[in-house]
Formats: structure tokens, sequence, C-alpha cells
């Protein structure tokens, strides 16, 4: 399988970006790669993640669909490249359509082949030695026809150990499902999400339909965004039916995701969410974030311009294993029985009752050791536990 295209990866391309750096000469030489030589399809991979990082999404996108037309197999190497050889079926898509392996395998030696796969593949690619795979396509509307069809493409990979083996799992992972999923679970609030088309939310903002019309636990304030919407885009909570109006009259999409806000600040009026990973049901914690916002993201929260926040999260990361993961091993064991796979991710907060409030559960969060180390000393040891028990998993160690 030498022959098999190489490319880069996110951590190796996506580094730059995070320390600063111009990376136009990084895409200047990709392009003259394909210049040269058009058939070069690994340059045409690295050249997509490098327009999609600075905000070219969907040139990006065209040119992964292109070359994975030609070439659907690719070939990365971590470290050496002497360890184990591993297979990961993807899906085309943005950084937030697969598991983020490549940042999973940070720190191995691993061989890592990248298995594109859409809904008319047939059979997955026959990698020969392979120590472990995974089925790394996320939860998606775009991805629910490749995840249909990755119920009969895992059959053809019994012979090798594969983590999150069970795309209808995978893809019960929306806003919708999960609260059902969850019912009932001791120490979990998970709100319920419905659709809403925008005939129906432009109803209800005009008068001659109500909240109620969507299904019960549904009332001002609620939160909606456009369906498959991801990192707040077009995310806003909403107080009544002026400002739903005024909501819909900046939006171009069809299909919404709607819920019932829940205030889950703290004494302090200050938001804290937690990201964290279950690898084969145990907890990793991944970052805290806290803002003076509700709608909470790592980036806007911008953690590196204050230190007390960075010590509360750094204070967090230390002792998650005996105070969070404590407070909420029984959620935490209840979360990861209901959902059922090796691998995933939570977006969480603790409300002021002491229950876990879960905002999204999910294969593809981002997950990654890019943050600088001078700003952030305390992450790299937490991270790097969490990609040593994937590498373990995966069979790269």
């Amino acid at each position: 399988m030498d022959d098999v295209p190489a490319i880069s990866g996110l951590a190796t391309l996506l580094r730059p970006i995070y320390e600063g750096r111009n990376v136009d000469p990084l895409r200047a030489e990709r392009i003259e790669r394909t210049k040269a030589d058009p058939a070069d399809v690994g340059a045409w991979i690295d050249l997509s993640v490098l327009l999609q990082a600075t905000g070219e999404r969907a040139t990006a996108l065209e040119i992964e669909r292109a070359a994975t037309t030609v070439q659907p197999v690719y070939r990365r190497v971590h470290g050496t490249g002497k360890g184990p050889r591993v297979a990961i079926l993807v899906a085309c898509g943005d950084m937030m359509a697969n598991t983020p392996v490549d940042f999973l395998l940070e720190g191995s030696d691993a061989v890592a082949f990248h298995c594109y796969v859409d809904a008319n593949t047939e059979a997955p690619p026959q990698i020969p030695d392979l120590a472990g795979a995974i089925l790394a396509i996320g939860p998606s509307d775009a991805n629910a026809g490749i995840l249909a069809r990755c119920a009969n493409l895992v059959e053809g990979w019994k012979h090798v150990p594969l983590l999150n083996g069970s795309p209808d799992r995978i893809a019960a992972l929306t806003r919708q499902d999960v609260p059902a999923l969850l019912q009932g679970s001791p120490g979990i609030h998970a709100p319920v999400a419905v659709d809403a088309g925008q005939p129906m939310l432009a109803a209800i903002a005009e008068g001659s339909g109500t909240l109620a019309d969507l299904g019960a636990g549904i009332a001002y304030p609620i939160v909606v965004r456009p369906r498959d919407a991801h990192g707040g885009q077009g995310t806003a909570r909403i107080e009544d039916r002026a400002g739903l109006s005024r909501y819909l009259s900046t939006q171009a999409e069809d299909a919404f995701s709607v819920s019932p806000f829940v205030d889950y600040s703290n004494a302090d009026g200050l938001y804290r969410k937690q990201r964290i990973v279950f690898i084969r049901g145990r907890p990793f914690p991944v970052h805290l974030a806290v803002s003076d916002h509700w709608m909470v993201h790592y980036l806007s929260a911008r953690m590196e311009e204050r230190d007390e926040r960075r010590l509360e999260e750094a204070r967090w990361m230390e002792a998650f294993d005996t105070d969070f993961a404590g407070r909420h091993a029984r959620a935490f064991a209840a979360l990861s029985a209901a959902i059922g796979l090796d691998y995933f991710g939570i977006d969480c907060a603790e409300m002021p009752d002491g229950r876990l409030l879960l905002f999204e559960a999910d294969t593809a969060m981002i997950v990654h050791d890019l943050d600088s180390p001078s700003v952030f000393p305390y992450k790299r040891a937490a991270m790097h536990r969490l990609f040593g028990a994937f590498q373990a998993a995966i069979g790269a160690v």
C-alpha cells in the first residue's frame, strides 16, 4: 500500500494557523504541485484542508469531492511510520463531518489509511495487516445516507477490530433523538429538541400558531438554530413572537431545531461549558470554557485573555477524575450505556441542582492539541492521556 497517495493531515496543516503563522506558502506549494501534476490527488486533499481553514469552504469541499472520486484511499504517516496500520472510514465534508482521528493519533507512529466512502460505495477497501479501524463518519443530515450504507460496508471488515462499528447508533446522535435516548437517565437533563420548518415558525411568529404546536416542553424563551448547524452558526435565544419574526428575517434556511432555553449560569453569573470525550466508557476532559454569554464556544470565550479562567480550567482538568467525573459517575455510566459507542464526545454543563445538562453528543467533535503550550501549559498532558487511550483502543500502539 506504499503507492497510496500521501496526505499531510489536519494536525500538520492546522498547527501553523494556531501558531499565527502565514500558511500562504503552504497553499502555494500545494497549488504548484497540482499544476505540475494534476493527478497529485494528495496535494489536492491538502489544499482542500488549507482552503477550509482559511474560510473558502465551498471551494475546499468541491476539491475534496473531485479528488476522492478519482482516489478514495489516502495514506497519512504519523511519527516514524513504523507503528501499526489503521484504517479510517470517512466521508467528504468539513472538519466537523468525521471523528478527528488525525489529531487523536498525534504522538503515535501509526500509518493511517483514510478511506472515503459514500452512499454508493459497494465495498470497503481491502487493506492488509490492519491492527484496527474506526467508522469515523459523524452524525448529520448530509451523512445519513452514507451511514445507512455503512451498515453493509462494516460487514466487509469483520476480520478487523472496528471501533464505533454501529452506524445506526452514530446516526442516532441527533439533537432530536438524543433526549429520547436519555429519558429517565439518572442525573442528566437533556432538553427536548424538535424539528420545525420555516412556514411553521413563521405562523408562530405571526400568531396563527403557537409553540405548543411544536410539542410538549417548548415555551419561551427558546433556542432556535438551523437543523444541521454546529459551532453556534445561526443560533439565537428567542424571547417572544417579535424576536422569532426578526430571527426568521435573517435566515435563508428551511429547516430548524427548536429547544427550550435552560439557564445554567452559576452564582457568579458566568456560564461554563465542558467538553468531554468517552473512550470505551471512560471519560476524558477536553476543555472547560467560561463565558459571560449563554452561548459558549471555546474560541469565542477568549480563554487566552483571562488568566483566572485558564486557572479554573487547569484545576478542572487536573482534578477531573476525582471531582467532576466522580460527581457525575452515574450520569456518565448511563450516557455510555445509552449511546453504546466506543468513542463519542459531549458538550455539557453543570446545572444549579447538580444535574448534568447535555447540549450535544457527537462522534465528530473537534479534539486537538493545537493550543499554545505557553498560554495553556496544562493541556498537553491531559490531551495526550486522551490520545493514548484512543491509540490503545484502535490498536495504534
